[in-house]
């Protein structure tokens, strides 16, 4: 699988920002996954994926790289900044 890469510049301020948001338990539960098989899938503990579910854990870049590869898109479509009046 061809591995989609963003602006790493604009990802990585996104993902310091304190009013980060994410979509990750939504994606998640529309392919039928529970958290323990996500985060096999991604090389993490299912505390891990709990956390950043729940907005308590703001994943590295290497972690929002591999989700997005998970789920086939950008990691900027799981990981929303309120701040961004565009969006991300």
């Amino acid at each position: 699988m061809e591995r989609l890469r963003p602006d790493v510049g604009h990802l990585l301020h996104v993902l310091q920002l304190q009013a980060m948001k994410n979509r990750l338990r939504e994606m998640r539960e529309e392919v039928g996954l529970s958290q323990r098989e996500l985060a096999e899938s991604v090389g993490v503990t299912r505390q891990t994926i709990n956390s950043v579910e729940r907005g308590r854990y703001d994943p590295s870049l290497e972690l929002a790289f591999e989700l997005a590869e998970f789920f086939g898109c950008h990691a900027e479509d799981i990981f929303l900044y309120d701040g961004d009046e565009d969006g991300v």
